[in-house]
């Protein structure tokens, strides 16, 4: 069996393949949702949440249909966005305002896009179990992000 920091890695280096000189933003934001989705275990929703106007809106992703608009500083996806900081949400029932688009979902891990200074959008995690992501991944995963933003434009959302 694969050990976590080396699926991890594998994942990032995974996506640079993928992506390869692709810098459309809804075809990357496609694949990276499904790579996520389809490599790491206990997930039950990977994706994307993008700036429009003055709320997220739900962009690429995998799992069950999702909150379509959520305002900036509500639930962990708006909060992330807002604080410009990656939140790991050990029990989602837990956090004050929690936006439950899932169910299912017990523990949820959000890391906000961040081009050229500006906040463009959130990465969303979502899992059926509670405490799923830990330091670990939030490195990796961060990564993951910073990877993305380097082989896409984001240009239609920095013009709004």
């Amino acid at each position: 069996m694969i050990k976590k920091e080396e699926l991890l890695s594998e994942l990032n280096r995974d996506l640079e393949l993928l992506l390869g000189n692709e810098r459309n933003m809804i075809a990357n934001l496609a694949n990276a949702s499904a790579l996520l989705f389809n490599r790491l275990p206990d997930i039950n929703w990977s994706g994307f949440y993008l700036l429009a106007g003055d709320e997220l809106i739900l962009g690429p992703f995998q799992g069950k249909p999702a909150c379509v608009r959520i305002p900036v500083g509500k639930g962990v996806c708006g909060t992330a966005f807002r604080d410009r900081k990656t939140y790991v949400v050990d029990d989602v029932h837990e956090f004050p305002g929690h936006i439950a688009c899932d169910a299912a979902s017990e523990s949820e891990m959000v890391i906000p896009i961040i081009v050229k200074g500006k906040p463009v959008g959130v990465m969303d995690l979502d899992s059926p179990i509670k405490s799923r992501f830990d330091e670990l991944d939030q490195r990796y995963l961060e990564e993951f992000v910073a990877i993305l933003i380097e082989k896409t434009d984001f240009c239609k959302i920095l013009d709004e």
